[in-house]
């Protein structure tokens, strides 16, 4: 089977290591890639936005499957163009990929279905959110209505910071994103990732985790698109993964199928665990980043055979998944600066020897290759994931990785996994 992977990121480059391993993978295309994924097949740098290219590179190659990474491609309707022309994808067509792409469309599912979550309104003009702000008080939510990149929440703790944030988005801040808000009642709780796939009419349970949003240690500094993550998550039990299954993933998929819009792909629940029960925060279409990190080296099951089962209708169909027993934890190395302005071209050492340390494996995000040297290219630049028996294990392998790369204009925290580390009464 010839497959086709979109994306250029660290959750691309675990994708890819899960496509490279699987028996029906005869060739793998990544588009563009980066120089992680280009051990494992072949990047190209295709133009993702012209979908007629696309389609006749497809046809070209005899691709068998496509799968989409990230979120851009799947609300711009790649998988629309791509699956009419006749082409096997696996995510969700653009109409589905709203979950996403719209805050507000998520939350009038929500509302429609009697899935859990936070109180809110959808405001387009500056006026009323101010109004709901003044109404609702703070703590408060304001998050912008499209999508931003990871940098559209706002966690406002005071009327002030909200009020900022209100102004911000207004203001063309984030662009076509903010151009209407939704505004939302602060939730208490512990927060996890839920992760289920989806052929529009079956839902299988994949795995939980949890992410490390602020950028520094101690959960300070401003938000980023993850410094770390692991999986399983412990306050996500058997019972609360059957309750979400049951109360927020099951309705979602019945509702986009009745509104003739059925999903195909991976919803990724944002849950908050309330003292109410687990409640939505917000959907993604697509693996977190850097949850695949995680997700990935823990699935036993072929990656080619489940995607395919998905992209034509036939999960139902396959066996129980398995999932190796491990813990798996990922260390996010990021260029200093980061989420602010950051500079490129810094020269990374030792990412072989730290791949080569045992249960370690290294994922490229924001890295370029020369003749001579291994660059970083952006903010989030590489993931060190390690595996191990426990959370404690998980953990002490991926630091081992870290301390073996030699970039000192990279950064990271030092204490990823202090929440389940603190849950089994240890110190982070």
């Amino acid at each position: 089977m010839k497959i086709l992977l979109i994306g250029s990121g660290g959750r691309e480059h675990a994708l890819a290591h899960g496509l490279a391993a699987s028996p029906l993978c005869q060739q793998l295309f990544i588009a563009p890639g980066n120089p992680g994924t280009a051990a494992l097949g072949e990047n190209r740098d295709l133009p993702l936005t012209d979908h007629a290219a696309m389609r006749a590179f497809c046809d070209e190659q005899g691709i068998d499957l496509v799968v989409v990474g990230p979120e851009a491609p799947l609300v711009d309707g790649l998988v629309d163009s791509l699956s009419d022309a006749g082409i096997a994808c696996f995510g969700p067509r653009r109409a589905a990929a709203q979950l996403e792409g719209s805050k507000a469309f998520t939350k009038e599912i929500c509302a429609a279905y009697a899935i859990p979550t936070a109180g809110h309104a959808s405001c387009d003009d500056r006026a009323r959110a101010m109004a709901e702000i003044g109404r609702r008080g703070a703590p408060i939510v304001i998050k912008a209505d499209g999508l931003a990149a990871g940098k559209g929440v706002v966690v406002a703790m005071s009327m002030a910071e909200a009020e900022a944030a209100v102004d911000f988005m207004f203001a063309g801040g984030l662009g076509e994103a903010g151009a209407s808000v939704v505004i939302e009642d602060y939730l208490e709780g512990e927060e996890a990732s839920f992760f289920a796939i989806c052929d529009g009419k079956t839902a299988l349970p994949l795995a939980s985790a949890q992410d490390h949003k602020r950028a520094f240690d101690g959960d300070t500094g401003p938000n980023t698109g993850g410094m770390g993550a692991y999986s399983p998550a412990p306050v996500m039990t058997p019972a609360r993964e059957a309750q979400v299954m049951r109360e927020i993933i099951e309705p979602t998929l019945r509702a986009m199928a009745e509104r003739g819009t059925p999903f195909t792909g991976i919803l990724y629940a944002g849950l908050m665990i309330t003292r109410e029960g687990p409640q939505l925060i917000e959907y993604n279409v697509r693996f977190g980043d850097p949850e695949a990190q995680v997700l990935i080296p823990r699935l036993e099951s072929d990656l080619a055979t489940l995607f395919m089962a998905a992209a034509h209708g036939k999960l139902a169909a396959l066996p129980p998944l398995r999932w190796r027993a491990e813990t798996a934890l990922t260390v996010v190395l990021a260029t200093r600066g980061y989420p602010g302005k950051v500079e490129n071209g810094s020269v990374i050492r030792g990412v072989e020897a730290a791949g080569a340390l045992p249960e370690t494996l290294v994922f490229h995000a924001g890295t370029r290759q020369s003749a001579n040297a291994l660059a970083a290219h952006g903010g989030r630049v590489l993931a060190v994931t390690g595996l191990g028996a426990d959370v404690a294990q998980a953990r002490e392998r991926a630091y081992r990785g870290v301390a073996a790369i030699d970039w000192p204009e990279g950064f990271c925290r030092s204490d990823i996994g202090w929440r389940a580390l603190s849950r089994d009464g240890e110190e982070a």
